[in-house]
């Protein structure tokens, strides 16, 4: 089974940092990239950007592909 673009674990962790940004990262064992959006985003809602890594959270969930 492939674990790239498109697969369960991917469309399940784009759903997670739908909710919270970082959890989708976290979820696929990443746990640097997780704090980092996560702080990011935080910071960013204060500006009212937080939006933009909100969905790069996603993204970035969505069309990981671990190093084979």
């Amino acid at each position: 089974m492939s674990a790239g673009q498109g697969s369960a674990g991917n469309v399940i962790a784009a759903v997670c940092s739908f909710f919270i940004p970082g959890l989708g990262q976290l979820v696929q064992g990443r746990l640097l990239k997780a704090i980092v959006m996560f702080v990011l985003a935080a910071v960013l809602w204060w500006f009212l950007l937080g939006w933009i890594i909100h969905l790069w959270s996603i993204l970035d969930a969505a069309l990981y592909k671990p190093a084979s």
